[in-house]
């Protein structure tokens, strides 16, 4: 005997979620996500704000971040900060390409060695980089107390950044646009250049853009090896050590937010110029 399909059948099964209860799900997600973030993030920078601008408002603030010895530091730090982004824009995306094109003997263990500088503590990484290249040194180099230990040392702690948001973009591209550029007679060079290269380039500068925010702050890494040095080797986060050390905290702080505003900035132009370019390839296909 047929039966008979009534409304009833036809209503929406016990386990799929009434809109009422994926509201209060996604409110309560949401909720949870805004007061983490409110208490991780937003509130220590807003009371670091406030502690720049404690003394004599916007002048004081200006005068702290303007002093010699602040302005050194943070020259230093950009600029050693903007030299090892590039470096491991370069040197990561080769890693990527290699760990992904290539079968070389080993190839799991190095790729476990990438993510080593996020969990080796950075002062132990300094107090590595001192032993092999500062005096004494068991292979004849010495360098250490010098912008290029800085360099080095950052350029550690901030390698796997590039390798790792290259690495899934390549293990993704389509390597039949490639074969059928050589088939036509493309030399390597030119199929990296005008085939490869746009495709990575948004996740080059994501990597970079990250890199370079690490590096910027970065302190445990170059405490030993940079040698600390006022107007040479003495960083940023050195810098504001020495604030707070010498009761200067609105000073510290001072810096501390031009440090984030740097950061910000130069993310922000990252992220901006990485959309573009990828708005610009899924065009051109």
């Amino acid at each position: 005997m047929t039966s008979i399909i009534t409304p009833d059948h036809l209503s929406a099964p016990e386990h799929t979620p009434t809109p009422a209860r994926r509201f209060g799900l996604r409110g309560l997600g949401l909720g949870v996500a805004g007061l983490w973030l409110s208490i991780i993030v937003l509130l220590p920078l807003a009371a670091v704000a406030v502690q720049a601008f404690s003394v004599d408002g916007f002048a004081g603030f200006w005068d702290s971040i303007t002093s010699e010895g602040a302005v050194a530091a943070l020259r230093i730090t950009v600029t050693v900060s903007l030299i090892v982004a590039v470096i491991n824009a370069v040197v990561g995306t080769l890693i990527a390409w290699v760990l992904v094109r290539d079968d070389l003997p080993g190839k799991r263990a190095v790729n476990a060695l990438i993510d080593l500088p996020f969990a080796l503590p950075t002062i132990v990484a300094s107090l590595v980089l001192l032993s092999l290249y500062g005096p004494g040194s068991p292979i004849g180099l010495t360098f250490n107390a010098t912008q290029p230990a800085l360099v080095v040392a950052l350029a550690f702690v901030t390698l796997p950044f590039v390798v790792r948001s290259v690495q899934p973009v390549l293990i993704e591209l389509d390597q039949e646009v490639e074969e059928a550029a050589a088939s036509l007679g493309a030399d390597n060079w030119t199929i990296f250049r005008r085939i490869v290269l746009p495709s990575l380039s948004p996740a080059i500068l994501s990597g970079a853009g990250l890199a370079f925010a690490r590096a910027i702050g970065e302190y445990g890494s170059v405490v030993l090896i940079g040698g600390n040095i006022p107007g040479h080797t003495q960083v940023a986060s050195q810098y504001i050590q020495e604030q707070i050390e010498s009761d200067v905290p609105a000073a510290a702080a001072a810096v501390s937010v031009a440090l984030l505003t740097i950061t910000a900035v130069v993310l922000v132009a990252l992220r901006f110029y990485s959309g573009r370019l990828a708005r610009k390839q899924e065009k051109a296909l």
